[in-house]
Order: structure tokens, then sequence, then C-alpha cells
């Protein structure tokens, strides 16, 4: 009988440990320092990214296969990068154009006739593309038709250096204010009519990119303050520590209702859970600069590696155990054969 107890004790304890930890895959983009950016998912199934220095767009698909599409002209320098409403993806250049590729790999390029170049871009709630311009003195949130009309809206904050874009669960959108002082590290919110609406940060937080959560809220990072943000569609900020040295950079909600992001001076892809609670996970290849981030629609997180030019896949659906996890089982193997000791 004692015998039997200790062999439930055993099962038990090993059954409520986390025995799996997720594992990362990479893949080699064929041209070379090409400086990968930004990734987004496509309406194809695949992820498709920018090519800072390789004036490039690609296309990975799940499997792992590459497809690059040259821009027509030299120095067009892609950053970011959304599927638009009309079943393409569109982008931002720094020359200062938003471009559009079909998924067959058509482009056009429409040029911003203010001439301030777009950073971040996105899908909007109301059948159209938004995007963020933050270079030097000029700040504005644009929206743009899928014909390539364009129409600017003046950010109420000098030197907001505007950044990351996402659609809001509010119908509006978000974006972050990456700000060159104190002053001007901020929150904003458009609505689809361009109206503006400012939330102050009280630190330095210098905020990055931004995202829709699982909970409806948005999330953010703010690398200078090296905490993860949420803010609610009524303008309540709350910041979470992450651990010393990750300096968080591109986040997005991931199919497992946790937000992931990455940490390039770390190394590492970080995970955190609506409450805070945070977990890390190395990259094989060393400093490899850790970018954009994004959900793919094989269930899997997906990220760019700028440094070594690579494009990260964070394995949620394949699993190997981790180190904390064999830890544990250790642990209590060592916990349960005490327990058969003392009981024979």
């Amino acid at each position: 009988m004692n015998v039997k107890i200790a062999q439930v004790a055993i099962l038990s304890v090993l059954f409520a440990v986390p025995m799996f930890g997720q594992s990362v895959s990479e893949f080699v983009v064929p041209t070379p320092a090409s400086e990968p950016f930004h990734i987004a998912g496509g309406p194809d199934g695949n992820l498709w990214f920018t090519e800072l220095a390789g004036n490039r767009i690609g296309r990975i698909t799940p499997t792992g296969g590459i497809t690059e599409f040259p821009l027509p002209a030299a120095g067009s320098r892609p950053g970011g990068i959304a599927a638009g409403p009309d079943g393409a993806m569109w982008f931002t250049q720094l020359d200062p154009r938003i471009g559009r590729i079909s998924t067959t790999g058509a482009i056009v390029e429409f040029p911003i006739p203010s001439g301030a170049a777009g950073t971040q871009i996105t899908s909007g709630p109301d059948g159209n593309l938004w995007f963020t311009q933050g270079s030097g003195a000029f700040n504005s949130v644009a929206r743009m038709t899928t014909a390539g009309a364009i129409t600017e809206f003046p950010i109420p904050l000098q030197f907001c250096n505007a950044r990351g874009i996402a659609a809001g669960a509010d119908g509006n959108l978000w974006f972050v204010c990456f700000g060159i002082s104190v002053g001007a590290n901020a929150i904003g919110r458009v609505t689809p009519a361009g109206d503006v609406s400012m939330f102050m940060l009280t630190s330095n937080a210098r905020p990055h990119r931004i995202t829709r959560g699982p909970d409806g809220n948005m999330w953010f990072t703010a690398p200078g303050a090296n905490t993860i943000g949420r803010i609610t569609p009524n303008g309540v900020i709350t910041e979470f520590p992450v651990p010393s040295g990750a300096v968080p950079y591109g986040i997005a909600s991931g199919p497992d209702g946790h937000l992931w992001f990455t940490e390039p001076n770390a190394n590492r892809i970080g995970r955190m859970s609506t409450t805070g609670a945070v977990n890390e996970i190395p990259i094989p290849t060393p400093n490899s600069g850790p970018l954009g981030i994004c959900a793919g629609s094989d269930g899997n997180m997906w990220f760019v590696e700028n440094f070594s030019n690579r494009i990260g896949r964070v394995d949620l659906n394949t699993s190997i155990p981790s180190l904390s996890s064999i830890g544990l089982v250790l642990f209590a193997l060592s916990l349960a054969i005490t327990v058969l000791r003392r009981l024979s």
C-alpha cells in the first residue's frame, strides 16, 4: 500500500511541473547584410518583412522558404510593413514613399506630398492605411486610401518623434511618441476622423512599438524605462518592468493570449502575461539583434534578426524541455524518492 501511495505521489508531482518550453528556429535571408527590420503576417498565410539595407521586401513561408522582391528605386530603405484592407502588403520607405506589394510580388509606390517619410504603418478600422511621420521636427499621423490619397493630421506635441501605430479595440488608432526629451514621451490616439489626443508618460520611457492586446487594451514597449506599458481605451497607463538589460523593442499579441516582445540588447524573446509575468527565450545566434515581431498563421511567433540577417520563429506548437523545467523535474523526483523512503 505504501508503494502505491508513493507512486501516486511521484505522478502527482511530475504532472504538476511545467515540462516544456518553446524552441527557436532561424532562417537565413539570401541577400547578405540586408538588415531585416519589420515583419507582418500576410493574407496569403505567409510572413512578409522589410529589408532596410537590402532594399527589398521579403516573403517567408511557414516552413521557412524565402523569396525576395527588389524595390524599383535604389536607396528606398523600407521600414514598417502591414497587411492592407485590399489583400496586399503596404510598407513605409525613407525616400519618402508608401509602397504596396501584392502577394505575387507586384510593387506600386505612392509619393508623400509633404515629403515627410513614414515610419510605421497599419490598417485602420475605416478601410484605410494609417502611418506615422516622425522625422525631425515634422510630427504627424497620416491616413491613406488604397488609391493613394494622403491626409496628414498634426500631432500636438513638439518633437514627438512618432513611431509605432496600431488599431485599437475602441475603433481608433494608437501610436507612440518616442520623444527627444522627457516631455515628449507619450502615447497618442487618433480617431478615423483625425482628432488627436495625447496621454503623457511620466518617465523617459522612449516608447517604440505598440499593439492591441488580448485584453482589449493597447500594449507598448518602453526601452528607455526597460518596461512594457499598457494603456486602456480611457488612457490609464500602467508599466510593467522586464528583466534588467532587456531593452524591449518590438511587440505583438500571440495566439496564446500573451504579449510577445523582442529584446535586442539581451538577445532574447520575451513573453508577458496581461498581469505582467515575464518569461524569456534565448535566441540561438549570438548578437542577432531581434527587432520586429508578429504572430503567424501557423500559430507561432515570427521575428527579424537585424544583425545576423535571419528570420526567427518561436515554435509554440513544437516544444522541447527547458532548463528550468528539467530542474523542476529533478526536484520533483528527489521529493518523490524522499516520500517513498519514508513510507517504506
